[in-house]
């Protein structure tokens, strides 16, 4: 399963990356508004968004591309590694959103 996280901290993608090994997710990472954003995360099956770390200007274009794309989004205001392994716990379930 391929999964973006968009938002969080730099000094946890190592963190980031093992959790997501543990449950078998392929994660990219994406910390800031970066160039092509919205291409890199048109393929993912489902996108975790920490709102805490990103701002207004990336939600709204996360948020456009996964509409158009039919893409589900997990939002969460943490951006700690509990909060990924929720957040991914819930991908896998098929959840609507964590807070």
């Amino acid at each position: 399963m391929r999964v973006s996280l968009v938002g969080g901290i730099a000094r946890l993608e190592r963190h980031y990356l093992q959790e997501a090994e543990k449950a078998g997710v392929d994660l990219k990472i994406f910390n800031r508004l970066e160039a092509g954003l919205s291409s890199k995360i048109r393929h993912a099956e489902a996108v975790v968004l920490f709102t805490s770390k990103i701002s207004h200007k990336a939600r709204m274009k996360v948020m456009s591309v996964a509409q158009a794309k039919d893409i589900p989004v997990f939002m969460c205001h943490n951006c700690g590694v509990c909060a990924l392994r929720d957040c991914l716990n819930c991908v896998k379930k098929g959840l609507v959103e964590v807070h």
